[in-house]
């Protein structure tokens, strides 16, 4: 007998309450296996297609939070250049500053005499902050320096001549005679012939040359009415309206004018009134 590949399947459809019609589908089990091969073979594209698709998603994803942190750290990499470059400018410039000031002397020997301990466990700092911190330090350092050069450049606040401080500002007995007494206008600071003398601030050269009791003479007008004078030179290295720096040679020690041995006579005047010279020195002569 032959072999049947058919698969049956009935059905009952109702016409009527009378009667019934019976229908019989048959269908080969090649065709049926064909169609479930083909039913799992979709169903199994549609898997991978799904697949793929979120696979693709989670590639964009991917891709754009890549671009993102690519976009970030180009930002904070640009933003760290700048800060480096903001360093670099406002050290430079604070060490022209300290250097002209002379700034950095003082604080270095005021912190090595104001030292005091520090420490603590290190804890990791962000770089950014790090840098930003440095400098806002940095720049309120220079704000400090412009001060105190501002202050210090047209201000005579440094000594004149190296030498030894001989008379002060205010009377004194006469040196020639030894018993009538004088007013003395400013400071005898004694020291060798030909000592190089320095303007003690910023100006402008008013006058350049001999005078009756200073002999060869320099003053120096720093605006605001402040002046200086620097008698007895033996010899002039600056000439009238001549803008000079402070720390700049104006001449040399000598003896000219009314002297009685090689010395420097220097004054401080305040609208042509001689002050006290000394309330605007240091107290070394460094």
């Amino acid at each position: 007998m032959a072999r049947d590949d058919r698969f049956y399947a009935f059905i009952v459809a109702r016409t009527s309450r009378s009667r019934s019609q019976v229908r019989r589908i048959c269908v080969h089990k090649r065709w049926l296996k064909v169609s479930a091969c083909l039913s799992v073979a979709v169903v199994c594209a549609m898997l991978y297609g799904f697949y793929g698709l979120t696979q693709q998603a989670m590639h964009l994803r991917i891709e754009r939070e890549n671009e993102r942190l690519r976009a970030e750290n180009e930002r904070q990499r640009q933003q760290l250049n700048r800060l480096n470059h903001r360093v670099e400018a406002v050290e430079d410039a604070s060490r022209r500053i300290a250097e002209m000031s002379g700034v950095a002397h003082d604080e270095q020997n005021q912190q090595t005499t104001n030292l005091h301990g520090a420490g603590g466990p290190a804890l990791p700092l962000d770089t950014a902050a790090a840098i930003e911190h440095k400098t806002a330090h940095l720049e309120r350092d220079l704000r400090t320096y412009e001060a105190v050069l501002r202050k210090r450049a047209m201000t005579p606040s440094m000594w004149p001549v190296e030498g030894e401080l001989t008379d002060g500002f205010g009377g004194r007995r006469d040196p020639f005679d030894g018993y009538s007494f004088e007013f003395h206008a400013g400071l005898d600071i004694a020291t060798i012939w030909g000592a190089p003398v320095t303007a003690t601030a910023n100006g402008t050269v008013t006058f350049a040359g001999w005078q009756s009791g200073y002999g060869q003479v320099v003053i120096v007008d720093h605006g605001g009415g402040l002046s200086t004078r620097y008698g007895h030179l033996s010899r002039i290295d600056v000439a009238a309206d001549q803008t000079i720096k402070r720390g700049e040679t104006l001449g040399r020690v000598g003896s000219t004018g009314r002297s009685t041995g090689p010395h420097l006579h220097y004054e401080v005047r305040i609208n042509d009134a001689p002050v006290n010279p000394r309330q605007y020195l240091p107290d070394d002569k460094n």
